[in-house]
């Protein structure tokens, strides 16, 4: 599914040591960076619904099973439609993720959404067209503007995950405020997705 691959910058990485000596240091500590950009972006979206509130290995377990509905293990919006709700449970997904999944699909056939523009569009259009999507939040979409398409400055202020890490990197009592996570991350424009991504390893590093 992935075919570039972006490693983090010489620059971002000197940005971060101007503007923010703290995440510089977990910078330093947790080696290498990569983005990676998508060369099916029906397939990645798919993944996302599927991987909405799972932990990482059961929402590649279920997306290995939805794969393997399509010739090619390759998922497209007309089979998708062709499929019957039950087919798709069988394989792990909810009731709920099989709506948006069919409403995504629905939205390709009637082109109400084209894919293929997104490489052209901002971060806010992008984020618009698909929040049209039955169970497409703005989680989702940051998701899939910084695992996808690679974007360079994206950040979920509502993801768990990345609060965690900021609790543990500045050791707040608490998670962050919004106001807080707002601060901090006007310091990392406009490199915003390396540092969650800087933050994603850190929680998956066990605290010493």
């Amino acid at each position: 599914m992935f075919i570039k691959k972006h490693q983090i910058p010489n620059h971002v990485v000197r940005h971060f040591q101007k503007f923010d000596p703290t995440l510089h240091a977990y910078a330093e500590k947790v080696g290498e960076i990569v983005l990676t950009s998508s060369h099916d972006f029906f397939a990645s979206l798919c993944s996302d619904i599927i991987g909405q509130q799972l932990s990482g290995k059961a929402a590649d377990t279920i997306y290995g099973r939805f794969e393997k509905l399509f010739p090619k293990n390759t998922p497209t919006a007309q089979r998708i439609l062709k499929l019957s709700d039950e087919k798709l449970r069988s394989v792990g997904i909810s009731g709920a993720k099989t709506r948006s999944l069919k409403d995504l699909a629905m939205h390709i056939v009637q082109k109400k959404l084209n894919l293929s523009k997104f490489p052209h569009m901002t971060n806010d259009e992008i984020k618009t067209a698909l929040i049209q999507v039955k169970g497409i939040g703005p989680w989702t979409a940051e998701m899939f503007l910084m695992f996808s398409l690679a974007r360079k400055d994206v950040f979920s202020f509502g993801d768990l995950g990345l609060k965690k890490a900021i609790q543990r990197v500045y050791g707040l009592k608490n998670h962050p405020t919004e106001r807080q996570m707002l601060a901090l991350s006007k310091k990392w424009q406009p490199y915003r997705t390396y540092a969650a991504r800087i933050l994603w390893k850190v929680l998956d590093t066990p605290e010493k």
